[in-house]
Parts: C-alpha cells; structure tokens; sequence
C-alpha cells in the first residue's frame, strides 16, 4: 500500500477514532455512579481520618481545614501535617488545633528522609498515626461541602470499594483555566474510562486523584502504603494503578460541586503546575514523550487542517462534531462548559508545549524542584525503574 494511498485513508481513521470515542463515552458516562441522596448515613457509622498534608499553604489551608470541620458527620478525625512550612502554614495549623481539639490533631515534620518525596513521607507519617476503618487523603487546597464525607462514606461503603474516588469540581476563575482543564478532562477520556474503573478485568481502567482519594485502611496497608509510593511523583495515579494490580475494588463518583478545587491561576498558572507532573507521566524517558507530542498534533490538530481542503472536510466535519461531542460528555463528570471546544487547538498546542516544556526543564536543571524541595532525576528514573 502507498504512502498516498495510507494518507487518503488518515482523515477517515482519525475521525472514526473521535466518533468511537465519543460513542464510548456516550454510553459509558451515564453509568458512573453518583453520590447519594441528602440524607443518606453510612451504614455501620465507620471511623474515618482525613489527612491533609501541607507545605507553605498559608494562602488556602485554613480554608481547607474549616470545611472540614464544618463536615455533618460525626465519627472522622483531622490530621494535618505542616510539611516543613517556611509560611504561616504551621501558625495557621495550631491554632485551629486548640480550637478543635477532639477534631483534628497537628503533626509537624521538621526534615525529610533520603528516598522520600515530602508529600508521600507526610501522608505516610499522618497514615501511621490513624486508627480507624477508613483513610481520606486529600490536598490543603480542596473545599468540602458539609455532607461531602458523609454521603462520600455512605457511597463507599455502600459499593463495597477499597479505593472511592470523588471526582472534584475544577474552580475555573478564567477562560485559559476553563479552556486547557477542559482539554485535559477530554484527553483524560483516551487514557482512562472512568465507568470501568469498578471492573477488575478493566486492568487498564483506574483513576487516581490527590484531591479525595478515600481507602479502606485495611486496603492501604495490603497495598504497602506510601512507603511503597515514597518517590512517586504521580503518586495519586500510582496508588490507583497498584490498587487495581492487587485485585482491590475501585470506584469512582459523580459530585457536582461537593468537593472543589482551584488548580492554578491562568492557563499559564496551569502549564507552571503540569511541570513537576507531565514527564513523569512518560517516566521521564525522551523516546516515550516525543511520540505522544506527535500523536497529540495529530489526533487535535489535523481535524482543523482537514476542514481547509476539499477532499477531506467531510471526515474533518465528522471529527469536529465528535470533539464537541466529547467535550460535552466530558463537561457532565466536571462541570467546564462545552463550549471550550472551540479553542481545543489552542488547549493542544500549549499541552504539547507544556510537554515539552516539562521534559526541557527537568533535564536542565537535571531533576525536579517541587515546593522548596529539589528531587534528582537519577533518583526519580531509578525509582520508576525499579517500580518501588
């Protein structure tokens, strides 16, 4: 077959890979379970600790903490770790803890061990000092709506998951927020199905988020804990991944609006935030990141091209029609209005860039800095390597 012949065939492949897509999600969305009902109770009353680990969070953690502690269930604790603060975030902390003492408790670490990342060591140290049925690990930046753990719990519980995931609202303050956190949602689609994540032949299906990632204590000590995370920078997505290896049953959650968080200020502010994350999403190897570039142009930005050229706007219209589409299905799980699609070429061009920008980075300065803390790449690709 001729590269002319391959060629006239590409428009068609590629606007029948965004029809399936979209079709998939059609039918696959409507069965992601939502939170139940107002008055719902979680049956048995479980204990539950929420870990919140912070580090130079003055700005947002006493937010966090106060929805927390304005939570309608009675049977939970707070531990909040001030990771090695150089703001107020500590002075924040212990002030809440005299004034709620039987709630929430404050532990401080003053240094990191070797072959720790500080977020993991934190969650980790808190996690050791938790005594209850279940865990909720979770970031100083999120806000709960005061029946989020309780009906998150019920829920939990009710489907019998070792690993419940509420998927959070994003705060769009812009439209460069809207714009690119409504590309990743979509793109997000092609990595995983959300509605599968409860089925465990679906080995490839997981989900992962910091934001709220809710386990049955019993399942986090079966799968090691973070000790076996403790140099993951994607630890939240290797979590998920290991839960579903060790057979553990996952779920995932629909919450409109009951558990938030504000990513980053700007589209800028978000490409800054995917720089620690986007290469080691690829391992950080070269040879993984530069295919996935080209791929990415491919799937978003040739559906434009195609609409400028007689012999392919056809398949360009039918790829168009089911990137809206998509963006519509994908705007059900958070919310960003579908009308972003119309910059999705945009969003794809700063993606790749912030791909690239992200590999540039940590090879330059030859590892990760991630809040105060440098984490060198020998050390990063010798851990995914080994997978511990």
């Amino acid at each position: 077959m001729s590269f002319i012949h391959i060629f006239s065939w590409l428009p068609w492949l590629i606007a029948a890979a965004w029809l399936w897509k979209a079709i998939e999600a059609a039918r696959g969305i409507p069965n992601i379970p939502e939170i139940a009902g107002s008055n719902v109770q979680p049956a048995g009353a479980p204990s539950l600790t929420v870990i919140v680990p912070a580090r130079n969070e003055e700005a947002n953690v006493a937010d966090c903490l106060h929805s927390l502690l304005g939570q309608d269930y009675s049977n939970f604790q707070i531990i909040a770790v001030n990771d090695r603060s150089t703001d107020k975030t500590g002075a924040i902390m212990d002030k809440l803890g005299a004034e709620y003492p039987e709630k929430l408790r404050i532990l401080h670490i003053d240094a990191l061990p070797s072959g720790w990342l500080g977020k993991t060591h934190a969650m980790a140290v808190a996690a050791q000092d938790a005594a209850t049925d279940y865990l909720l690990f979770t970031d100083a930046d999120v806000l709960f709506q005061p029946d989020a753990l309780r009906r998150s719990l019920a829920c939990a519980v009710a489907s019998e998951a070792d690993h419940f995931v509420t998927l959070p609202t994003p705060v769009i303050k812009s439209h460069g927020e809207g714009m690119l956190l409504g590309f990743l949602q979509t793109i997000g689609l092609w990595i995983t199905r959300p509605w599968r994540v409860s089925d465990p032949d679906a080995t490839w299906d997981f989900v992962g988020i910091g934001a709220f990632c809710l386990m049955r204590s019993a399942a986090y000590k079966r799968i090691g804990g973070f000790e076996y995370l403790r140099f993951e920078i994607l630890e939240d997505l290797n979590l998920a991944q290991r839960i579903k290896r060790k057979g553990l049953r996952q779920v995932a959650a629909l919450s409109p609006s009951m558990v938030r968080v504000h990513w980053a200020s700007g589209a800028m502010g978000v490409v800054r935030v995917m720089t620690k994350n986007l290469f080691a999403l690829f391992q950080f190897r070269i040879w993984l990141l530069l295919p996935a570039c080209v791929g990415i142009a491919a799937l978003f930005l040739l559906p434009v091209v195609f609409l400028f050229w007689s012999a392919t706007i056809l398949p360009g219209v039918l790829a168009m029609a089911s990137i809206v589409w998509l963006y519509r299905l994908a705007g059900k799980l958070s919310g960003i209005s579908s009308w972003y699609a119309a910059l999705f070429p945009v969003s794809a061009l700063l993606f790749i860039y912030s791909l690239l920008r992200s590999m540039f980075i940590t090879l330059k300065q030859g590892g990760v800095n991630w809040r105060g803390t440098f984490y060198p790449l020998s050390d990063l690709r010798k851990n995914n390597a080994s997978g511990s």
